[in-house]
């Protein structure tokens, strides 16, 4: 099996009958009789059920390990008891609780703040 990513998608090639019917059983990805491949959107799930089945080149596992450390960050912080916030705000007045929390998630989603930086906080 072969794989490629570009453009948020994610392209597999040369799968066997095996790999072909495991893929085609997650309704993740669409096979292109004219290219024949299969092709799907690059998401967590999806390259975590593909490591589950073959061994990912290095750049696609880096990209796995990086979205698997983004979310387990961002489920910390949703479960933080006493969130504090991962950068200054530009707010005038203080923030609840719950806004802090989904502030600080959302940093994290989209990557502005790196999950290591949020590891050194207590807990």
């Amino acid at each position: 099996m072969k794989m490629a990513m570009k453009d948020g998608m994610l392209r597999i090639i040369e799968a066997d009958i095996t790999q072909a019917a495991i893929i085609k059983s997650w309704g993740s990805m669409k096979y292109s009789r004219s290219n024949q491949m299969y092709e799907g959107p690059v998401s967590m799930e999806l390259l975590n059920k593909l490591a589950g089945i073959v061994k990912l080149p290095p750049a696609i596992e880096a990209v796995r390990k990086n979205m698997n450390e983004v979310q387990e960050a961002v489920d910390r912080e949703r479960i933080r008891k006493d969130p504090k916030p991962l950068v200054q705000y530009p707010v005038t007045k203080s923030l609840y609780q719950h806004q802090v929390r989904a502030a600080n998630m959302a940093l994290l989603t989209f990557g502005l703040v790196p999950p290591e930086k949020e590891e050194y906080r207590d807990e």
